[in-house]
């Protein structure tokens, strides 16, 4: 897994004290693809990637907030004195958080997985009235819902299928990138959800299949502990609606493609990946292919 590198400048200490209060010495968090996270005394201080415009982010951090006010794993952006939550030091959009303890989540076990579809139907419950303005830009996952071709992937039967099931369903807010990774655990349970960049509206189906291949890892193509994935969504009370094996196979694809997308974008921008890297990155495209109905 590649990490960015971004430093925790003077620069960006002095504004956070001046415009939050917070002062210390930094400490780097684990993780962070594109995004990188210092732990600076009460809080943490999250350092986005240029690409990211601040509009776009305070738009994210709008839902983070809604979405905190009921479910109590999120965590919401710390507001500025004018009420913001973004400022921008040397083209990064800075922004300060609560802190949160604990590791990754884990889909294999079993507590865990219940859990993770059960927060997920209770964030989609949260969101379900919650009527934001248009997204500043379009989230990665996004892109192609509408049924324009893709040139990663091109499968001009999935571009209408999808096409027709955006026209068809009814939107709300998501998180967008709703997987292991973005969940910490402490003494076997879910605790805290993160990283909300890549919230978008959208069907709520989009996200529940593609959280539910990320904590199944079920890249062979059977669907057995998808749809497990999927019953205790829907048994928590989630507000998408019933996906048949074909619905469920078509949305893990599309959430596919735009994976493929994203890592080639990352190579053009001369991102280096390491072995394993490109191994997952070849598993997810052969995916793509076996999940076609």
């Amino acid at each position: 897994m590649v990490y960015t590198d971004i430093a925790l400048t003077e620069d960006i200490l002095d504004v956070v004290a001046a415009e939050w209060g917070y002062r210390g010495v930094g400490e780097r968090l684990h993780g962070g693809e594109e995004s990188a996270a210092y732990r600076l005394g009460e809080v943490v201080v999250r350092i986005g990637s240029p690409e990211r415009d601040s509009a776009e982010i305070e738009w994210c951090n709008g839902i983070a907030a809604a979405a905190a006010g009921s479910v109590p794993e999120v965590l919401a952006p710390l507001p500025r004195a004018d009420g913001s939550t973004v400022t921008v030091v040397a083209g990064h959009p800075i922004t300060v958080w609560p802190p949160a303890r604990g590791q990754w989540a884990d889909g294999e076990d079993p507590t865990q997985f219940a859990e993770a579809a059960g927060l997920l139907a209770r964030l989609h419950r949260a969101l379900a009235t919650y009527r934001p303005p248009p997204r500043p830009a379009r989230s990665f996952l996004e892109i192609g819902l509408d049924g324009t071709p893709s040139a990663h992937l091109p499968d001009p039967d999935l571009d209408r299928w999808l096409a027709e099931f955006t026209r068809s369903t009814r939107h709300q807010p998501l998180h967008g990138d709703y997987y292991a990774g973005n969940l910490l655990c402490h003494n076997g349970h879910i605790t805290t959800v993160l990283d909300w960049d890549e919230a978008l509206i959208g069907p709520p189906e989009l996200e529940l299949a593609s959280a539910a291949l990320e904590f199944t890892d079920e890249i062979r193509g059977d669907l057995i502990r998808v749809r497990a994935f999927v019953a205790a969504y829907h048994a928590a009370g989630g507000t998408a609606g019933e996906l048949d094996d074909f619905a469920v196979r078509q949305l893990i694809r599309h959430r596919l493609r735009r994976e493929a997308a994203y890592f080639d974008i990352a190579v053009a921008r001369g991102i280096e990946h390491d072995e394993d890297d490109h191994e997952y990155h070849r598993e997810r495209l052969a995916a793509f292919h076996r999940f076609k109905p």
